[in-house]
């Protein structure tokens, strides 16, 4: 073993004994460090719970993990929807959607127009969906009464939650669909309410229903789709598909990730990576001061006992090493504690689950857990470690520069 192997050895096993020698204090920094951890498991991982419940139900209500549509459909199709249709079975899509990670490709067919019912009348924003794609895209969707468009139905359709509301229908009430055609026409067609839904989103259940591809074509007087939402097995695979389809597709077809439609989304992550760096750098400060005043106070009373040590020859390099060795073993054991007991905490809040009221541009109240995922528990793991090694700089730099003869003579 080599001499600098063999000194850090010596040094580390010192540290250990010096540390566990103090048991009241390092008890009182262990706990710090460990209620550190504990804090940024269970606060970070609600957050990451509740970011990846909105990610999926909003990949899963609406979007999809991929939209396909005509070059230009974003910026103008609102405007000439006509003019971005195009037919799925056409070119190199086919042989594009077939991949390992796609599990249901959905075309969609956007109109909008007026819902009648009586003598309420009222504007919404329509989408002709296949029932057979949706059962896997729409997971998230909320039955609120009634049932799903199936593959059976022709003249039916299923209300938003709000749009419903607002129109005064019930599931078993029939309804007058009115839009404009290409040419300038208005087209009318009568369906039967099968089903009430929400989604994540309310301002999307106030305006939003949804027919049957065949019947949104027969009200458009149009054939074809303006995209298709593209379903994968995860969402972690979404870059690699992107890249792909782009690809395989080239200029002939626009391929829109999620995230890029998903502005409400985009807007809260942000939010909520503000909050946890706040917390981080609360709990970082927590630590750093614990971890400091535990060590000059063992600075202080071992006062002696460096001096005797340095007058003994031991390097002053060597007492620097001591003490920060102590420091990162009271935050390495700190921070294993507290995450093993932060795990088994999230683990049982999951279990029970945290009532949760709708929150803004909600549909819906759900009950939210806590995620914890390995990057997590290393992230907090790696913070206390820092922050330790840190707080022990200062009071390790004291105890190595003290004055030998100063240092023997305190205590006597």
């Amino acid at each position: 073993m080599s001499p600098w192997v063999q000194a850090f050895a010596t040094t580390a096993s010192t540290a250990g004994k010096s540390v566990f020698r103090q048991t009241r204090r390092t008890l009182m920094a262990l706990l710090a460090v460990a209620f550190g951890v504990i804090s940024l498991i269970l606060a970070g991982g609600f957050i990451d719970w509740n970011l990846r419940f909105g990610r999926e139900a909003t990949i899963h209500s609406q979007l999809g993990h991929i939209r396909i549509h005509l070059p230009g459909y974003l910026d103008e199709g609102h405007a000439r929807p006509h003019d971005f249709l195009f037919s799925p079975a056409g070119g190199q899509l086919p042989a594009a959607l077939r991949a390992e990670h796609i599990v249901a490709v959905a075309p969609r067919l956007s109109f909008n127009g007026l819902a009648s019912i009586g003598e309420q009348t009222l504007s919404f924003i329509g989408e002709g969906v296949d029932p057979a794609a949706e059962a896997t895209l729409s997971r998230s969707i909320r039955i609120e009464a009634g049932r799903a468009l199936s593959g059976d139905d022709d003249a039916a359709v299923m209300l938003g939650k709000g749009l419903a509301a607002n129109l005064g229908a019930r599931p078993g009430d029939r309804i007058v669909l009115m839009s404009s055609t290409r040419r300038g026409g208005v087209s009318a067609v009568e369906v039967d309410v099968v089903g009430i839904f929400s989604s994540i989103t309310k301002a999307y259940d106030d305006a939003a229903l949804r027919v049957p591809l065949s019947t949104a074509q027969r009200l458009a007087q149009a054939s074809g789709v303006h995209a298709l939402a593209v379903v994968l097995d995860e969402t972690a695979a979404t870059d690699a598909e992107l890249g792909r389809l782009r690809q395989a597709l080239g200029t002939q077809f626009e391929t829109v990730p999620w995230y890029d439609l998903a502005d409400f989304y985009r807007k809260t992550a942000a939010l909520f990576s503000k909050q946890v760096a706040m917390v981080h750098l609360i709990i970082a400060a927590i630590i750093v001061l614990s971890i400091s005043n535990s060590m000059m106070m063992a600075v202080l009373e071992r006062t002696r006992e460096i001096g005797t040590a340095m007058a003994l020859g031991v390097p002053r390099g060597r007492i620097l090493l001591n003490f920060l060795i102590e420091g990162l073993l009271v935050g390495l054991v700190g921070a294993v504690a507290g995450v093993v007991i932060g795990g088994a905490l999230a683990m049982a809040i999951s279990a029970v689950g945290i009532p949760m009221p709708p929150g803004p541009g909600m549909a819906f109240s759900f009950r939210a857990g806590i995620l914890v995922t390995p990057g997590a528990a290393l992230q907090a793991v790696a913070l206390a470690l820092g922050t330790t090694f840190l707080a022990s700089l200062y009071p390790a730099y004291r105890a190595s520069r003290m004055t030998i003869v100063d240092a023997l003579r305190t205590g006597t």
